[in-house]
C-alpha cells in the first residue's frame, strides 16, 4: 500500500512543446543533463523467487517522472536465460504513447574472440531506428559501442574492472571514440546491504551535456537497461 501510495505521488515532468527534427518523445531529452533510472521493487521476487518482468521509473534530477518503462518477454526464457534473456523495452511518455523500444536478441553471454556479443537495437518513435548499442569484447573491462541507425561509430562506453557494488558507486563512462574525453557517465547506485542483498531493485544515474544529440542520450538510455541485465541482475 505504501509502495502505491508513493507512485500516485510522483509528478510528471511537464510535457514540453514540438521541437522540429526531434523524434516524437524526445523532447523531454532537450531539457535535461541527468536521468534516474530506478527498478520497481517486485515483492513476488523477493518472497517466491518469482521471475517477473522488469519495470523502471525514469526521472529528472528533480524527481519528476519523465517515461515508464516496462520489458515485454517469455516467462519460460525469463527461466531458462535469466539475465541473458531476449526481450523488448517498452518506454511511455506521460500520456501513455509508446515513444522508445529496445530489442534485445538472445546472444551468447561469452566470447573468446575479438567481436561483439550483446547487442540492443533502439527505436524512437517505435519502428523508426535511431541506433544500437553493442557490447565488445574485452578480457577484463566492460566495452560498449554506440552507434547510428546507420551502425556507426559515435561514441564508446568503459564500465570499472571491479563489478561488485558492495559500498560505492560503479560508474560506466561515455568516452569519444578515441576513448581520451569523458562526455558522460552511468553511475550503478548502490542501494544499500539489506537492499544489495534481496531485492533486484536497481538504480542508476546518468549524466551526459544538456546540448548532446537527444538520440545519444536515448541511446544511452537504453545502455544502462543492458548494463543492468548483464552485470546485476541475480539469478536465479
Amino acid at each position: 500500500m505504501a509502495s502505491r501510495n508513493r507512485q500516485s505521488m510522483i509528478q510528471w515532468m511537464q510535457t514540453p512543446g514540438i521541437i522540429p527534427n526531434c523524434p516524437p518523445g524526445l523532447e523531454y531529452l532537450t531539457q535535461i543533463n541527468q536521468l534516474l533510472v530506478c527498478q520497481r521493487f517486485d515483492l513476488l521476487e523477493v518472497l517466491g523467487c518469482f521471475a517477473t518482468s522488469k519495470k523502471y521509473e525514469v526521472m529528472n534530477n528533480q524527481g519528476h517522472r519523465i517515461y515508464y518503462a516496462e520489458e515485454r518477454s517469455n516467462c519460460f526464457l525469463r527461466y531458462l536465460c535469466g539475465p541473458s534473456r531476449p526481450f523488448t523495452m517498452t518506454i511511455y511518455d506521460n500520456v501513455g504513447r509508446d515513444v522508445i523500444t529496445m530489442h534485445r536478441t538472445l546472444r551468447s553471454s561469452c566470447c573468446w574472440r575479438n567481436c561483439y556479443v550483446q547487442k540492443l537495437k533502439v527505436e524512437a518513435p517505435p519502428g523508426e531506428k535511431i541506433g544500437y548499442v553493442y557490447q565488445c569484447f574485452h578480457p577484463f573491462l566492460p566495452k560498449f559501442k554506440i552507434k547510428n541507425e546507420n551502425k556507426e561509430d559515435v561514441m564508446k562506453i568503459r564500465g570499472p574492472c571491479m563489478l561488485s557494488s558492495c559500498v560505492t558507486d560503479l560508474d560506466f563512462n561515455l568516452l569519444s571514440l578515441d576513448e581520451e574525453i569523458v562526455l558522460g557517465k552511468i553511475s550503478k547506485k548502490w542501494a544499500g546491504f539489506m537492499r544489495e542483498l534481496f531485492t533486484n531493485a536497481d538504480k542508476f544515474g546518468i549524466q551526459f551535456p544538456l546540448d548532446l544529440d537527444v538520440k545519444i542520450k536515448a541511446l544511452m538510455l537504453g545502455a544502462s537497461f543492458l548494463i543492468d541485465y548483464m552485470y546485476f541482475e541475480h539469478w536465479p
